[in-house]
C-alpha cells in the first residue's frame, strides 16, 4: 500500500501510521482482550498491516493505541480494529485516532467510510458516523467458516 506518512503529537505521544513502528506483540495482546479479536495470529495481523492504513498512538515505545482501515485510497474504506490499551483509555487515544483517519490526506473524497461496531456508537457519532442508513439492501458474502444464526440451531 502506499499511503501518505502521517505523524502527529500531542504533549508526550506520538500518532503515526508508519507500520514499521507497529509493536505486534502489543497490538496482538490488545486484541486479544477483545471481544472481537480473539482469533487473531501474528500471521494474519502482519497482513492486515501490510495491507491496510494503519495508525498507532506511542509513548516513547510503547504502543498504547491502534486503528486500521481497509481502503481502496479511492472510492471506500472500512474502519476497523480500533482499540487502547486499557491502561491508557479515558485520555481521548481512540478519538484522536479516528479524527487522524478521517483527516488523512488519502481518505480525502471517498464515497463511504463505513464500521461496525457493538458498543461504540457513541465516539464513531461525534465524526459523522449514523446507523441511518441510505435507500439499498445490504448484501455480504461470507466465509467458509461463518454461517449465519439461522444454520447454527
Amino acid at each position: 500500500m502506499r499511503d501518505t506518512l502521517v505523524e502527529q503529537r500531542r504533549n508526550a505521544l506520538l500518532l503515526s501510521t508508519d507500520r514499521a513502528r507497529v509493536d505486534f506483540d502489543a497490538v496482538l495482546a490488545m486484541l486479544h482482550r477483545s471481544h472481537w479479536g480473539g482469533s487473531v495470529t501474528r500471521d494474519i495481523l502482519e497482513r492486515a498491516v501490510e495491507n491496510s492504513i494503519t495508525v498507532g498512538v506511542y509513548s516513547d515505545r510503547t504502543q498504547l493505541g491502534f486503528a486500521r482501515v481497509v481502503t481502496d485510497l479511492t472510492t471506500y474504506a472500512y474502519l476497523t480494529d480500533v482499540i487502547v490499551a486499557e491502561s491508557a483509555r479515558g485520555q481521548g487515544i481512540g478519538s484522536w485516532m479516528v479524527e487522524a483517519i478521517i483527516a488523512h490526506p488519502d481518505l480525502q473524497g471517498l464515497r463511504r467510510i463505513a464500521l461496525l461496531t457493538r458498543d461504540a456508537q457513541a465516539l464513531y457519532a461525534k465524526f459523522g458516523f449514523t446507523t441511518d442508513m441510505p435507500v439499498s439492501t445490504y448484501m455480504e458474502r461470507r466465509g467458509a467458516g461463518v454461517q449465519p444464526a439461522s444454520a447454527r440451531s
